[in-house]
């Protein structure tokens, strides 16, 4: 149990449930050839579960003194695992998500594709050493990685597998992907400013220039509000553009109670946000509706499938 909530399983299984979601609910569906099969897309999202996995052991190892005043009953590190375990833990975790993504890039006849994986693995530790300690940098970087973790889907099935005859319907895929990437983005950008400001006690002590560190909990508040405001207007024209010209009024509904709806309580309910309950809280919100807004993709293949 104490290795499960060292490499914050929960995350992890969130991340393969997506992966498995696009793949299966969504590319297989559409007439198009794919350039994995079936075993070679569990090796991916193996990987990336793997490189994941160790970016969060990585991010315990250097966290264990702020999540000591933050989260103690989180701390793993020198409790149930020693940090020498821990460092032998990351490494063997790194090391085998980077192989099965170098012999997937191999066997896709990709091998430069293979560095993407040395990359994430690098981003993962210098995110845990520096980059969490700039101020906003930090955010960006850690909301880029998951939307990677959606592209990446394309880079290894979709690119590969494009002709010249089929290349107006793969981008027409491929750039759904990035729609979803974005939204991503977008959501987990503002959950981490959320997370921030949850722990600026731990982060001002370990002197870790946040922006709530930097600014204040008020300040720092209404910019995640401003930076909330836009995937909700995104979503919104998003809606009407794809869902409602297209008359798919159930996966509006579906978008409307799920996406739109939580995100404007996120939007009211941060005014009068003011304890690490209620920033928790909100945190909760946006990964319910980083859940929900994924989700979508699969309300959209039933609806296209049973024409419901």
């Amino acid at each position: 149990m104490k290795f499960l909530k060292l490499i914050r399983y929960k995350n992890l299984l969130m991340l393969a449930f997506m992966q498995l979601l696009f793949r299966y609910a969504f590319l297989k569906q559409q007439d198009v050839p794919l350039a994995l099969a079936d075993w070679q897309y569990g090796l991916l999202v193996l990987s990336t579960v793997l490189l994941a996995a160790a970016g969060y052991v990585i991010n315990n190892i250097f966290d264990v003194a702020t999540d000591t005043i933050n989260k103690p009953q989180d701390v793993v590190v020198g409790k149930g695992i020693s940090e020498t375990a821990a460092y032998n833990i990351y490494i063997g975790l790194n090391i085998i998500g980077v192989a099965i993504g170098f012999a997937l890039s191999n066997i896709i006849h990709k091998p430069s594709f293979a560095s993407l994986f040395i990359l994430i693995a690098s981003i993962l530790y210098f995110y845990a050493t520096t980059l969490k300690q700039i101020m906003i940098l930090g955010n960006f970087v850690v909301a880029a990685l998951l939307s990677v973790s959606v592209l990446i889907i394309g880079i290894f099935d979709i690119f590969p597998a494009t002709i010249a005859e089929n290349q107006a319907q793969m981008a027409s895929l491929f750039s759904i992907l990035i729609d979803y990437a974005l939204f991503a983005f977008m959501i987990n950008f503002v959950r981490e400013i959320v997370k921030d400001i949850e722990d600026m006690d731990g982060d001002y002590n370990q002197g870790m220039n946040t922006l709530p560190v930097a600014i204040g909990k008020s300040r720092a508040a209404k910019i995640a509000l401003g930076f909330a405001i836009i995937p909700f207007i995104a979503s919104l024209l998003y809606i009407d553009k794809y869902f409602m010209e297209n008359k798919l009024y159930f996966v509006t509904i579906y978008a409307f109670i799920f996406v739109l709806a939580p995100l404007l309580y996120f939007i009211v309910k941060i005014f009068s946000a003011k304890t690490q309950k209620d920033f928790h809280h909100l945190s909760s919100v946006l990964k319910l509706i980083l859940f929900f807004g994924i989700l979508s993709i699969l309300i959209i293949s039933l609806k296209n499938k049973y024409n419901a």
